[in-house]
Protein backbone atom coordinates (compact mmCIF):
# COMPACT_ATOMS: atom_id res chain seq x y z
CA UNK A 1 0.00 0.00 0.00
CA UNK A 2 2.92 2.22 0.52
CA UNK A 3 3.57 1.73 -3.04
CA UNK A 4 0.34 2.96 -4.50
CA UNK A 5 0.41 5.85 -2.17
CA UNK A 6 3.91 6.98 -3.18
CA UNK A 7 3.10 6.75 -6.84
CA UNK A 8 -0.31 8.44 -6.51
CA UNK A 9 2.01 11.41 -5.21
CA UNK A 10 4.41 11.26 -7.55
CA UNK A 11 1.46 11.21 -10.47
CA UNK A 12 -0.20 14.27 -8.94
CA UNK A 13 2.82 15.98 -8.13
CA UNK A 14 4.18 15.31 -12.01
CA UNK A 15 0.17 16.24 -13.59
CA UNK A 16 -1.17 18.89 -10.96
CA UNK A 17 0.77 19.99 -7.91
CA UNK A 18 4.20 20.48 -9.34
CA UNK A 19 2.82 20.33 -13.33
CA UNK A 20 5.77 20.96 -15.62
CA UNK A 21 4.29 24.01 -17.74
CA UNK A 22 3.30 26.10 -15.23
CA UNK A 23 5.22 25.24 -12.41
CA UNK A 24 8.57 24.96 -13.20
CA UNK A 25 8.13 26.39 -16.62
CA UNK A 26 9.45 23.71 -18.99
CA UNK A 27 8.01 23.16 -22.32
CA UNK A 28 6.73 26.61 -22.95
CA UNK A 29 7.98 26.78 -26.97
CA UNK A 30 5.05 23.86 -27.78
CA UNK A 31 3.04 25.31 -25.23
CA UNK A 32 2.69 28.57 -26.65
CA UNK A 33 2.63 27.66 -30.11
CA UNK A 34 0.44 24.61 -30.28
CA UNK A 35 -2.23 25.85 -28.18
CA UNK A 36 -4.37 28.16 -30.50
CA UNK A 37 -6.66 25.24 -31.53
CA UNK A 38 -7.63 22.44 -29.21
CA UNK A 39 -7.65 19.20 -31.26
CA UNK A 40 -3.95 19.92 -32.12
CA UNK A 41 -2.97 21.36 -29.03
CA UNK A 42 -4.68 17.73 -27.72
CA UNK A 43 -2.46 15.87 -30.13
CA UNK A 44 0.85 17.14 -29.34
CA UNK A 45 -0.22 16.67 -25.52
CA UNK A 46 -0.62 13.02 -26.06
CA UNK A 47 2.59 13.03 -28.64
CA UNK A 48 4.49 14.82 -25.81
CA UNK A 49 3.39 11.72 -23.45
CA UNK A 50 4.26 8.89 -25.49
CA UNK A 51 7.70 10.49 -26.05
CA UNK A 52 8.27 11.60 -22.13
CA UNK A 53 7.28 7.67 -21.54
CA UNK A 54 9.64 5.97 -23.85
CA UNK A 55 12.30 8.66 -22.85
CA UNK A 56 11.68 7.66 -19.32
CA UNK A 57 11.47 4.04 -19.87
CA UNK A 58 15.02 4.24 -21.72
CA UNK A 59 16.51 7.02 -19.02
CA UNK A 60 16.03 4.60 -16.83
CA UNK A 61 17.59 1.61 -17.65
CA UNK A 62 20.60 3.24 -19.01
CA UNK A 63 20.97 5.37 -15.83
CA UNK A 64 20.68 2.76 -13.30
CA UNK A 65 23.00 0.00 -15.30
CA UNK A 66 25.28 2.61 -16.79
CA UNK A 67 25.51 5.65 -16.05
CA UNK A 68 25.20 6.24 -12.41
CA UNK A 69 28.10 6.21 -9.64
CA UNK A 70 28.79 2.86 -9.34
CA UNK A 71 26.33 1.16 -12.04
CA UNK A 72 26.78 -2.80 -12.46
CA UNK A 73 27.56 -2.40 -16.22
CA UNK A 74 30.57 -0.32 -16.30
CA UNK A 75 31.72 -1.86 -12.98
CA UNK A 76 32.08 -4.91 -14.30
CA UNK A 77 33.76 -4.11 -17.68
CA UNK A 78 36.37 -2.42 -15.32
CA UNK A 79 36.83 -5.38 -13.09
CA UNK A 80 37.30 -7.38 -15.81
CA UNK A 81 39.99 -5.02 -17.39
CA UNK A 82 42.20 -5.29 -14.47
CA UNK A 83 40.69 -2.13 -12.58
CA UNK A 84 41.06 -1.55 -8.93
CA UNK A 85 37.98 -2.58 -7.27
CA UNK A 86 37.63 -0.23 -4.80
CA UNK A 87 37.14 2.03 -7.59
CA UNK A 88 34.02 3.58 -7.75
CA UNK A 89 33.33 3.85 -11.73
CA UNK A 90 30.58 7.09 -12.76
CA UNK A 91 29.92 7.66 -16.25
CA UNK A 92 27.02 10.44 -15.15
CA UNK A 93 28.52 13.48 -17.11
CA UNK A 94 27.87 11.15 -20.26
CA UNK A 95 23.98 11.56 -18.68
CA UNK A 96 23.18 14.81 -21.02
CA UNK A 97 24.53 12.79 -24.22
CA UNK A 98 22.68 9.78 -23.48
CA UNK A 99 19.25 11.52 -22.82
CA UNK A 100 19.51 13.78 -26.10
CA UNK A 101 20.15 10.97 -27.76
CA UNK A 102 17.41 8.87 -26.68
CA UNK A 103 14.62 12.19 -26.54
CA UNK A 104 15.90 12.54 -30.75
CA UNK A 105 15.51 8.89 -31.37
CA UNK A 106 11.82 8.26 -29.72
CA UNK A 107 11.13 11.93 -30.97
CA UNK A 108 11.64 10.47 -34.85
CA UNK A 109 9.44 7.24 -34.46
CA UNK A 110 6.51 9.58 -33.42
CA UNK A 111 7.48 11.73 -36.33
CA UNK A 112 7.13 8.49 -38.74
CA UNK A 113 3.97 7.45 -37.16
CA UNK A 114 2.50 10.38 -37.30
CA UNK A 115 2.90 11.62 -41.05
CA UNK A 116 1.73 8.25 -42.16
CA UNK A 117 -1.46 7.50 -39.76
CA UNK A 118 -2.51 11.14 -39.13
CA UNK A 119 -1.24 13.62 -42.41
CA UNK A 120 -3.57 15.89 -40.98
CA UNK A 121 -2.37 16.08 -37.76
CA UNK A 122 1.22 16.09 -39.25
CA UNK A 123 0.56 19.29 -40.91
CA UNK A 124 -1.16 21.12 -38.14
CA UNK A 125 1.92 20.45 -36.05
CA UNK A 126 4.47 21.65 -38.81
CA UNK A 127 7.39 22.63 -37.48
CA UNK A 128 6.66 21.96 -33.46
CA UNK A 129 6.23 18.52 -33.99
CA UNK A 130 10.16 17.96 -34.98
CA UNK A 131 10.97 20.52 -31.97
CA UNK A 132 9.60 18.01 -29.28
CA UNK A 133 12.98 16.96 -29.53
CA UNK A 134 14.52 20.35 -28.19
CA UNK A 135 11.69 20.07 -25.71
CA UNK A 136 13.10 20.87 -22.06
CA UNK A 137 10.15 18.73 -20.55
CA UNK A 138 11.01 15.58 -21.48
CA UNK A 139 14.51 15.97 -20.58
CA UNK A 140 13.87 17.51 -17.31
CA UNK A 141 12.08 14.52 -16.53
CA UNK A 142 15.00 12.56 -17.39
CA UNK A 143 17.17 14.46 -15.64
CA UNK A 144 14.46 14.12 -12.54
CA UNK A 145 14.87 10.34 -13.02
CA UNK A 146 18.80 10.89 -12.91
CA UNK A 147 18.96 12.70 -9.65
CA UNK A 148 16.74 9.94 -7.90
CA UNK A 149 19.06 7.56 -9.02
CA UNK A 150 22.25 9.55 -7.32
CA UNK A 151 21.26 8.83 -3.71
CA UNK A 152 21.86 4.71 -3.25
CA UNK A 153 20.27 4.65 -0.31
CA UNK A 154 16.47 5.23 -2.00
CA UNK A 155 16.91 4.43 -5.84
CA UNK A 156 13.81 5.03 -7.85
CA UNK A 157 12.36 1.71 -9.28
CA UNK A 158 11.09 1.62 -13.04
CA UNK A 159 7.81 1.96 -12.25
CA UNK A 160 8.15 5.36 -9.99
CA UNK A 161 10.48 6.47 -13.74
CA UNK A 162 7.73 6.02 -15.54
CA UNK A 163 4.69 7.05 -13.06
CA UNK A 164 6.38 10.34 -13.15
CA UNK A 165 6.66 10.66 -17.04
CA UNK A 166 2.94 9.61 -17.54
CA UNK A 167 1.92 12.53 -14.92
CA UNK A 168 4.00 14.63 -16.46
CA UNK A 169 2.86 14.51 -19.73
CA UNK A 170 -0.69 14.52 -18.40
CA UNK A 171 0.42 17.52 -16.89
CA UNK A 172 1.45 18.69 -20.07
CA UNK A 173 -1.75 17.53 -22.28
CA UNK A 174 -3.69 19.32 -19.61
CA UNK A 175 -1.83 22.79 -19.79
CA UNK A 176 -1.71 22.94 -23.29
CA UNK A 177 -5.20 21.84 -24.13
CA UNK A 178 -6.80 24.83 -21.39
CA UNK A 179 -4.41 27.18 -22.97
CA UNK A 180 -5.86 26.20 -26.46
CA UNK A 181 -9.44 26.61 -25.12
CA UNK A 182 -9.33 29.88 -23.61
CA UNK A 183 -7.10 31.18 -26.99
CA UNK A 184 -10.29 30.24 -28.87
CA UNK A 185 -12.39 32.14 -26.72
CA UNK A 186 -9.55 35.33 -26.56
CA UNK A 187 -9.55 34.83 -30.56
CA UNK A 188 -13.47 36.50 -30.19
CA UNK A 189 -12.65 38.88 -27.66
CA UNK A 190 -11.44 42.08 -27.84
CA UNK A 191 -8.12 42.15 -26.30
CA UNK A 192 -5.69 45.46 -26.59
CA UNK A 193 -3.59 46.10 -29.63
CA UNK A 194 -0.12 45.94 -27.63
CA UNK A 195 -1.33 42.37 -25.95
CA UNK A 196 -2.22 40.86 -29.39
CA UNK A 197 -0.22 37.67 -29.49
CA UNK A 198 2.54 36.21 -27.39
CA UNK A 199 1.30 39.05 -24.81
CA UNK A 200 -2.13 38.12 -23.80
CA UNK A 201 -0.91 34.43 -24.06
CA UNK A 202 1.50 34.73 -21.51
CA UNK A 203 -0.63 36.61 -19.12
CA UNK A 204 -3.16 33.78 -19.56
CA UNK A 205 -0.34 31.50 -19.00
CA UNK A 206 0.57 33.33 -15.70
CA UNK A 207 -2.79 32.94 -14.65
CA UNK A 208 -3.27 29.28 -14.97
CA UNK A 209 -0.04 28.97 -13.08
CA UNK A 210 -1.18 31.14 -10.22
CA UNK A 211 -4.70 28.73 -10.34
CA UNK A 212 -2.53 25.32 -10.19
CA UNK A 213 -1.10 26.85 -6.53
CA UNK A 214 -4.14 26.04 -5.69
CA UNK A 215 -3.28 21.87 -5.84
CA UNK A 216 -0.40 22.53 -3.07
CA UNK A 217 -1.44 19.56 -0.32
CA UNK A 218 -3.38 17.59 -2.45
CA UNK A 219 -1.16 14.31 -2.13
CA UNK A 220 -0.79 15.11 1.74
CA UNK A 221 -4.59 15.06 1.92
CA UNK A 222 -5.14 12.27 -0.62
CA UNK A 223 -2.39 10.25 1.71
CA UNK A 224 -3.96 11.26 5.03
CA UNK A 225 -7.31 10.14 3.55
CA UNK A 226 -6.01 6.85 2.31
CA UNK A 227 -4.44 5.98 6.11
CA UNK A 228 -7.57 7.12 7.84
CA UNK A 229 -9.23 4.45 6.01
CA UNK A 230 -6.61 1.75 6.68
CA UNK A 231 -7.12 1.94 10.03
Amino acid sequence: MDTAITLIQIALGAALINNFVLHYFVGICPFLGVSRRVDTAFGMGCAVTFVISIAALLSWVFTYFILRPAAPVPTWVWRVCGGDPRTTVDLSVLSYVMYIFVIASSVQFVELYVRKFFPYLYKSFGVFLPLITTNCAILFACLEIMKRLQDPDRLWGLHEALTLAVGGGLGFTIAIVLMAGIREELDMCDVPKPLVGAGIGLITAGILAMAFMGFTGVDKGIENAINLLLR
